[in-house]
């Protein structure tokens, strides 16, 4: 396609746009990760929405360059990212819970779902690379090892809304983050 005048400064707004932006995300996604803040988090989810909306609207597929980094950024947003924005999602769903010292919630006298954040991370980089390796059964598997390793833990209300909120956070955010390479390639 032949870009000449004004549509060509429009073409190459929109890939300098969709370049930058997904590196912004990445950036804006660890300092949140790192240091938890509202206004970091809802500045990641802005910016990745607003990289999905330029992602959809270029007329075709990257330049190898431009899937290449935007892949990298993607597993860099889906990881890191995913933390901060499950953290606020619990925070508007946790009521009368106690944190527990491993990140937990205290549930009687035992500490339940310790190690969240660790397997979060685990559980987006697993999600992103499967649905940007175009292998959707490993979903599946992700899903599998995640409800068998938790369900012993699962037997209390509370602790069921927490796992729940936690998973389709992380899975939204994972599956948003490599939505970005998807239509990069389209």
């Amino acid at each position: 396609m032949s870009y000449v005048g004004p549509a060509w400064i429009l073409y190459a707004l929109g890939w300098f746009l969709f370049v930058v932006c997904p590196i912004a995300t990445a950036v804006v996604a660890v300092l949140a990760w790192r240091r938890p803040t509202r206004v970091l988090t809802v500045l990641a989810v802005a910016l990745i929405l607003v990289t999905l909306v330029v992602a959809a609207i270029l007329p075709e597929g990257a330049p190898a360059v431009v899937v290449a980094i935007t892949t990298v950024a993607a597993l860099l947003i889906a990881t890191a990212g995913g933390s901060p924005v499950v953290r606020l999602l619990l925070d508007r769903t946790t009521f009368d819970e106690r944190e527990g010292v491993h990140g937990g919630i205290v549930v009687g006298e035992r500490e339940l779902l310790r190690g969240g954040e660790v397997i979060g991370l685990l559980e987006r980089l697993a999600v992103a690379g499967a649905i940007i390796a175009g292998f959707p059964e490993a979903l599946a598997v992700i899903i599998a090892i995640k409800g068998v390793g938790r369900f012993t833990e699962l037997d209390n209300g509370a602790v069921r809304e927490r796992f729940i909120v936690g998973t389709l956070g992380s899975w939204i955010w994972a599956a948003a983050a490599a939505g970005l390479v998807l239509l990069s390639r389209s």
